[in-house]
């Protein structure tokens, strides 16, 4: 237990590192550096959720920074990471719209460029749908946020049972034929990873997983 503490502890540290490392670049306030990123971190703790946490951005920014040297704009991937589920609520279905709001509002407290913030609320908008983009580093951002999918059986079960607990007001007759038909929509891509990286890392095992999920539910 204590190890599993130390390490949550290392990766959270990291993100915020990241986080103030990034803020670093466009102010010199570290009282407001660190309220942002204080309200990052709570929102992402928030009790009711169990899949988008601090783990996901973690997951995120090491796939992503696998990639760093393929990125055009890191620094707007970085403010995409952080923000992209800042808001979250199973029962709305405007979740990216709203964060991508907050992001544009965060990034324009501390004077971010316009074409940065639209670029990030672009990269934001485009986790409702995960088609495939004109911008190189959007597809490589979705791709990230779709790693989870292509991860071994052992970690994909366990993301399955916490996104049925961040949908747990929801008895399994409703939940289960919501999530195949999000699971046969990802069957359905051509490719799920748009990006050859992640696609050779990461298609066959989503595939599997995907299909076992979808016999488990049936």
């Amino acid at each position: 237990m204590r190890d599993s503490i130390s390490c949550d502890f290392k990766k959270t540290t990291v993100l915020k590192q990241t986080f103030i490392g990034l803020l670093k670049n466009y102010t010199d306030n570290d009282r407001l550096a660190n309220e942002l990123w204080t309200e990052i971190e709570k929102n992402y703790s928030s009790k009711k959720r169990h899949y988008h946490t601090l783990q996901h951005l973690e997951n995120l920014l090491v796939q992503l920074t696998e990639v760093k040297m393929e990125i055009q704009n890191w620094e707007t991937i970085l403010f995409t990471l952080y923000y992209h589920d800042i808001i979250y609520n199973s029962l709305k279905s405007d979740n990216e719209d709203k964060s991508a709001e907050f992001a544009e509002k965060r990034m324009k407290q501390i004077s971010v460029p316009v074409e940065l913030i639209e670029l990030c609320k672009q990269q934001i908008l485009a986790t409702k749908s995960h088609i495939k983009s004109t911008d190189s580093d959007t597809n490589y951002f979705t791709d990230a946020d779709l790693s989870v999918l292509g991860k071994l059986w052992e970690t994909y079960s366990l993301y399955c049972k916490n996104v049925r607990k961040e949908y747990s007001i929801y008895p399994d007759l409703v939940y289960n034929p919501g999530r195949k038909k999000v699971l046969h929509h990802f069957l359905s891509m051509d490719r799920i990873f748009k990006t050859d990286f992640l696609y050779n890392k990461f298609e066959i095992q989503a595939k599997q997983n995907l299909q076992k999920e979808i016999e488990l539910l049936s």
